[in-house]
């Protein structure tokens, strides 16, 4: 069985894997982003390659920023600031020569569902992950949408509040990442004590009705946004990744404020079901082997 190299960029780690086309992982482990300059990161990902080129068929990577996945190529880097209107494929094949493939991050959480998770037997639906921002991807013919400027799906720039348009305050990113989640339990809690992600869930699940009711507010938030999402785009199903994904109560809240939309919407249109990311910590990984498989089954 051939072993594949995937990559998950992010902006303090580089996780990476050897996995199997079974999805088996053998090896996983994780290296600093570097943050400084082009030249670290290309010399960051050649020495991950170093350990096992003799072991893999090629390179899977997932990263931050606008990317055009079938040409390799980045407009932005997201986190990563030193990457702008780069080859990036092209730079790290004279390092590392192997087939190489990149793709958004968010998009390859997507992919992960279409190929191997709970987006399988759908055509069209969107994918919401909820981190320090929001990430998002559409679904159109069971592929990733990626729009004709490769940004479609970019669910963190949504504006919510019209009255402040020109700031990120009221941006979906900033209502709905994890720190909007957090204040939205503050305010219930009316302290001034800081309380973590796991420990509002924690509370939560002990019943802390204040908790419960600064989660739902969020929840409410998240629902509205999916509606929106669903409205223009007509989803079969929704799902929802993320780190806080993981937690039953939250997913459950976003459904029930779903259902209180369209209790009242007074008109029928179709209600996408909603279900969680089945690959969460390693969705990127997985997703980005995904992208990699079907780019070099396409050209086979």
């Amino acid at each position: 069985m051939k072993n594949y190299l995937t990559l998950d960029v992010g902006g303090s780690a580089i996780k990476y894997a050897l996995i199997q086309e079974d999805l088996s992982i053998i090896e996983k482990s994780s290296v600093p982003t570097p943050m400084d300059n082009l030249e670290n990161f290309i010399e960051t990902i050649g020495q991950i390659y170093d350990q096992f080129q003799n072991q893999i068929e090629g390179i899977a990577i997932s990263m931050p920023g606008i990317i055009d996945p079938e040409r390799g190529y980045q407009y932005t880097g997201g986190a990563l600031r030193y990457i702008t209107n780069l080859d990036t494929v092209q730079i790290l094949q004279e390092r590392c020569p192997t087939n190489i493939t990149i793709g958004n991050d968010a998009k390859c959480a997507a992919n992960a569902e279409i190929g191997f998770g709970n987006l399988q037997d759908i055509q069209d639906g969107a994918v919401v992950i909820l981190g320090t921002g929001i990430g998002g991807c559409l679904i159109k013919d069971h592929k990733v949408h990626t729009g004709k400027h490769f940004s479609a799906g970019e669910f963190s720039f949504i504006k919510t509040n019209n009255q402040d348009a020109l700031s990120w305050n009221h941006a979906w990113s900033t209502r709905c990442g994890i720190q909007g989640l957090l204040e939205r339990v503050q305010e219930q809690l009316e302290s001034d004590q800081k309380y973590s992600g796991i420990e509002i869930f924690e509370m939560a699940n002990q019943g802390d009705e204040k908790v419960i009711a600064g989660i739902n507010a969020f929840a409410k938030e998240v629902a509205t946004q999916i509606f929106n999402v669903h409205i223009i785009f007509d989803c079969e199903k929704i799902a929802i990744g993320g780190g806080i994904s993981a937690q039953p109560l939250l997913i459950d809240l976003i459904k029930e404020n779903l259902n209180e939309i369209y209790a009242h919407l007074g008109f029928d249109v179709y209600h996408p079901e909603i279900v969680p990311c089945r690959f969460r910590n390693d969705a990127n990984l997985i997703g980005a082997l995904y992208q990699h498989l079907q780019t070099f089954k396409s050209q086979d």
